[in-house]
């Protein structure tokens, strides 16, 4: 009998056949991760693959039974997988899976478009928590959507195709960059300073700001839009690109949005595979960036309004089955970072490629505004993992009086629901590019089949 508790490395562990299961798992979720940059990217592409597997749209007071499989999207930046369990929904609850698909970028501005000096620029307002340093001189993509007068409602995406044009922010040279080199990597680039170039050649019959008539008159011509139209949309710049292989063996993907698609592809495929007896639900979530907000972001009424609507069709008592439900906040961890080695505390931090991390709690320093996953429920979820065989590991954020930082869990955990957070470790989170593990991927995967299908 093994006394210690020791990590091990995935990648180590597996044979021939798991590794070549581990890399064919992350060419399908980088396939996925590309066209699902945005909610509503996301949203978009888990409906088409639900319609793939024979998944139905669900809608409040829809009669259900077990064996049904549904979705439910909300506003098309959230959607909700079902499937229907034989299992006693009263007693045995439902098995939920929350992964939040927005991520950090640059929002438009109400009245974005201007010119100045020879280049028309669009304003931006960071969503999310960026380091502000790091989004000058990288290619940025447009995605989006307008509506128009009357609804209409137009998609924009520039700049994924390699034949579109991209975007650009500039930065200083290092010849003149003496003051800016003085200032705090915080205040050395300013969230007012984030303006992009979208165009630079003028309307010849323009007398003034010809660059951004000339700009308003493509967009008009390609979208049907006029300036007024940008107020009616949500339109942001994301790392332009597809996913990325890093190094010589190919073990890990670096990519734009791992956080948290990287958790949101596994729960929904684990989803689509598993054969357990319990109803399961997998959540893809907005607004976690931003504190999970509004309407389609996990305080919402949702995810309520669908236990209860579900419960009912089956005969139960909806407060009965939020009881007895258990859920996994599938969000990303921290990585340890040898080159930051000082930010983390290495007894309790999470590895690359040593599997999907248990996070029993998040917060700050002293565990505020934090679910802290009761041992039940840690136990619960270990057994899943290892009668299963997941390779797996356990960690915290970082050190304690750095800062800290938070997931869905809480919400879900205030509506009488046992939550545990689990997720994949990310090096150079919340960056325009972060790097995850293929085997850390893959790991995610067979720990959400195990969470599904334990009974």
């Amino acid at each position: 009998m093994q006394y210690e508790y020791t990590r091990k490395n995935y990648f180590k562990q597996a044979g021939e056949e798991e590794l070549k299961a581990i890399f064919d798992y992350a060419e399908g979720y980088k396939d996925f991760l590309f066209t699902s940059k945005t909610e509503r990217g996301s949203a978009k592409t888990a409906e088409k693959l639900c319609r793939e597997r024979g998944y139905k749209p669900y809608m409040f007071g829809d009669k259900v039974k077990p064996g049904d499989k549904l979705f439910f999207i909300n506003r098309d930046k959230n959607i909700f997988i079902i499937k229907i369990g034989t299992a006693d929904i009263a007693k045995c609850g439902v098995k939920i899976m929350a992964a939040h698909v927005d991520s950090p970028r640059l929002d438009l501005k109400p009245n974005p478009l201007y010119e100045e000096d020879g280049m028309a620029f669009f304003k931006t307002h960071y969503y999310g928590g960026i380091k502000k340093y790091q989004w000058p001189t990288i290619p940025l993509a447009l995605t989006g959507v307008v509506v128009l007068r009357g609804g209409k409602r137009v998609e924009v995406n520039v700049g994924e195709d390699e034949n579109d044009p991209i975007f650009y922010i500039t930065d200083l040279l290092p010849h003149l960059s003496q003051e800016q080199n003085e200032k705090t990597l915080a205040k050395a680039v300013t969230g007012e300073s984030l303006n992009a170039i979208v165009g630079a050649l003028p309307d010849k019959s323009e007398d003034k700001d010809g660059i951004k008539a000339a700009v308003l008159k493509l967009l008009h011509d390609k979208y049907g839009m006029t300036e007024i139209d940008f107020q009616t949309s949500e339109l942001c710049f994301v790392p332009a690109g597809r996913p990325r292989d890093v190094g010589f063996d190919r073990a890990l993907i670096s990519a734009y949005g791992h956080d948290d698609k990287v958790c949101a592809y596994p729960e929904m495929t684990a989803l689509f595979e598993s054969d357990g007896k319990d109803t399961v639900m997998a959540i893809f979530a907005d607004k976690e960036e931003t504190g999970s907000d509004g309407v389609t972001g996990m305080q919402s009424r949702v995810i309520l309004d669908i236990l209860d609507s579900i419960s009912r069709s089956l005969g139960a008592d909806p407060v009965l089955v939020r009881y007895n439900s258990k859920c996994i906040s599938a969000d990303v961890c921290a990585a340890y970072d040898p080159d930051y080695a000082s930010a983390f505390e290495k007894r309790n931090s999470s590895y690359l490629s040593c599997g999907a991390s248990v996070t029993k709690y998040h917060g700050a320093r002293g565990k505020a505004s934090t679910n802290d996953a009761s041992a039940e429920m840690v136990g619960y979820v270990r057994d899943a993992f290892e009668d299963a065989g997941v390779v797996y590991q356990t960690g915290e954020l970082g050190r304690i009086d750095l800062g800290g930082g938070g997931t869905v869990a809480k919400f879900i955990a205030n509506l009488g629901i046992d939550t545990l957070d689990v997720g994949v470790p990310v090096l150079s989170m919340h960056a325009p590019y972060e790097i995850i593990s293929k085997a850390d991927l893959y790991s995610m995967h067979k720990a959400m089949l195990a969470f599904c299908n334990k009974h």
